[in-house]
Order: C-alpha cells, then structure tokens, then sequence
C-alpha cells in the first residue's frame, strides 16, 4: 500500500513537536526518518500507526492491501516486548490469536515466518535462552506474521552490539525482498538509514519539520559489496552535516530542560 502523509502537525500541550510533514511512500519502498533527539521521530511513527489522535493534516493509505493481510500497520519497538513464558513459536503466534484463521493456517503463517526470519531450530527455545539479535529476530516475525500493508520500525535495531547489527540489517534486506512492505523506519544510526532504505528524510530540530530527503541511488542488494562502501560513506557524510549543528543545538536544548523539568 501507498501511505501519503500531509501537513501533519502535532503538540503536547503547548510544545509544538512537529510541523507542516509531507511525505508519499511508494507500495514496497523504505523511508528512514533521521533527525536531532527530540525532532518527532517517533511521535511521526506513533501518529501514522494510529497511536496517537491526529491534531493537523491527513494520513491515508492507498491501494489494496497485500493477499492475507491481517494487520493494515504494525509496529516493531526497540523493546523486543516479547512474553518470557512463551516459546518463540508462541510468541509469534500471539499476533494471530485473535484473527480468523484455522489452526492449520496459524501454523502455516508461523513455520513460514520462522523459516524466513531464521528461527526455525528455535521455535521451542524461550526468550531468555535466546541472544538480544535472536529476540528482535522474533519480534520482527512476530510483526510480518499479519503480512502487514506498512510496518512501522522505531529504531529496532538500537540496542543491539555492531556486529548483531549488521546481520540484523542483512536479514531485514532479505525479508524486505520478498515480502515487498511499505516501510518507514525511525532510526538514529545514520549507517543503518543509508544501508536499509530506498529515500531518507531528515527531520529539524523540535518542531520538527522536513529538512530535505536524499535518494540513495545505489539498489540494496549491493549495498554491503565493498565497491560501495565509500560512496555509502560520503552519502552517510552529507546526512550527519545536514543535521549536526541542529543535533547540538538539539542536545542542549533536552538537557537544559531536564535540568529545569
């Protein structure tokens, strides 16, 4: 599905968050939302995914949903959110428990979700057996399990050491390129942002508004080839100096107030 954003605005009270947002996502593309600390990033998110009452402007979805879609958006956190006493099949099986399905279309919908995200030789293994990468890993296929029309991701891969990272990345390509969803992906790892997605929009500091969005040009399968790595870095460059001196500001700004708050 297609997800048109416009002059969407929003504020806590009297502290403007964001201000005057368009964006149009194209069926199957990824946008990374990058910013300064307390630009609207997430509140981006939470206002698409329905979390939030809409204050200002429009957001729609377009198109007809992919074949067996049982959540039109869905959402995967930072925190894995995954419940301890549930095996990993039963944790993914927590997305499709209050749809209409058979159970021999619930157990279809999980083999082929774990196979995907591999996690097969894991299905009966409980959270706390599983490394940080392996739980994201289940949180994600908790979250394509629906076959999402738009999957809103808020910086899943944050809390997780480099190296988990990019084999995260790696798997998050190979499900994209199959499963062709509608992404908008919040991050702040600016490497993650120009590996993963097809467009990135930078946001300003608080209230946020749109600041400018670069295309990457390179396709992303090529990406992790070391061909690319410096143009992947120049590219990376030019994101963290159209925000750094607003990422500063920003810095400041949320420290005064905590210190005033």
């Amino acid at each position: 599905m297609r997800l048109l954003l416009r002059q969407v605005g929003h504020h806590y009270a009297d502290l403007p968050v964001l201000e005057d947002i368009s964006l149009d996502v194209a069926q199957g593309e990824t946008v990374a939302i990058i910013g300064p600390s307390g630009c609207g990033k997430s509140t981006l998110l939470n206002l698409v995914g329905g979390l939030l009452p809409l204050q200002q402007g429009s957001i729609e979805t377009l198109g007809a949903p992919p074949p067996g879609c049982l959540n039109p958006l869905t959402f995967v956190f930072q925190d894995f959110a995954l419940l301890p006493w549930r095996d990993v099949a039963g944790n993914v099986a927590l997305a499709l428990e209050h749809h209409d399905l058979s159970r021999a279309e619930r157990d279809a919908r999980i083999q082929d979700v774990l196979a995907l995200c591999g996690l097969s030789d894991f299905a009966k293994a409980l959270p706390k057996q599983l490394s940080g990468g392996m739980r994201q890993r289940v949180g994600i296929a908790r979250a394509i399990a629906v076959r999402p029309a738009v999957l809103l991701m808020d910086e899943p891969l944050s809390a997780l050491d480099a190296q988990t990272r990019e084999l995260l990345m790696e798997d998050l390509l190979a499900i994209w390129g199959r499963e062709r969803t509608t992404t908008l992906y919040v991050t702040h790892n600016l490497a993650e942002a120009v590996r993963l997605a097809d467009r990135v929009m930078v946001l300003s500091r608080r209230p946020g508004k749109v600041k400018t969005i670069i295309g990457i040009p390179i396709p992303v399968l090529e990406r992790g080839k070391p061909q690319h790595a410096a143009a992947l870095a120049a590219l990376q460059e030019d994101l963290w100096q159209s925000i750094k001196i607003e990422a500063q500001v920003a810095d400041r700004e949320m420290l005064g107030e905590a210190q005033h708050g």
